[in-house]
C-alpha cells in the first residue's frame, strides 16, 4: 500500500487537486488500484451543483490519471511529471456523490519509451461509474518547456 504522504512525494499535485488518497494494489508496469474518498468538503461541490453535489467527470478521469502516474513513477520511469496526450472512449455511467469511495483501477495497454497508454475504470460499490482510455507522457520539466516551444513555433497553443 502507498499512503497519502508517499503519494505526495511522488506526484506534484496538492490540495485541492490531489485526487488519490492511497494506492492499494500496484504491479509495476502492469496495473494499479487507487482509492479516492469523496467527501462533502470537496471544493468543486460548491458549484457542481448547489443542492445536488456531483463529482465532475473530468475530475474522475484526472483521478484515474493520477493513479496511472503513480504506477509509471513506481515502474522506474524517469521524469518529473505526467502529461495527458489524449483521452478516448470516456463514459460516465452513474453520478459520484459525497460519501462515495472511488476505486480507480488502471491497466497498462502499451508503453513505448516515455509514452504510456492506459485503460481505467472508476467503481463505487463494485459498480462501474466511469471508464476511459488515455495516453500520457512522462517528461522532465525541461522537456515540457521544449515541447511548448516547438508547439508555439508551429502555431500551437502556449
Amino acid at each position: 500500500m502507498i499512503a497519502n504522504k508517499e503519494i505526495q512525494d511522488i506526484l506534484p499535485h496538492r490540495y485541492p487537486f490531489l485526487m488519490v488518497d492511497k494506492i492499494i494494489e500496484l504491479e509495476p508496469g502492469q496495473r494499479s488500484v487507487g482509492i479516492k474518498n469523496v467527501t462533502v468538503n470537496e471544493p468543486f461541490f460548491a458549484g457542481h451543483f448547489p443542492g445536488n453535489p456531483i463529482m465532475p467527470g473530468v475530475l474522475i478521469v484526472e483521478a484515474m490519471a493520477q493513479v496511472a502516474g503513480i504506477m509509471a513513477f513506481r515502474s522506474g520511469v524517469h521524469g518529473d511529471e505526467v502529461y495527458f496526450m489524449s483521452i478516448e472512449q470516456a463514459k460516465f455511467r452513474k453520478p459520484v456523490v459525497p460519501g462515495d469511495q472511488l476505486r480507480l483501477e488502471i491497466t497498462v495497454r502499451q508503453r513505448r519509451g516515455n509514452v504510456w497508454k492506459f485503460s481505467g475504470s472508476a467503481l463505487v460499490d463494485n459498480k462501474v461509474v466511469a471508464e476511459a482510455d488515455f495516453t500520457a507522457m512522462v517528461l522532465k520539466r525541461e522537456g515540457m518547456k521544449k515541447a511548448r516551444e516547438i508547439s508555439r513555433d508551429k502555431g500551437g497553443e502556449s
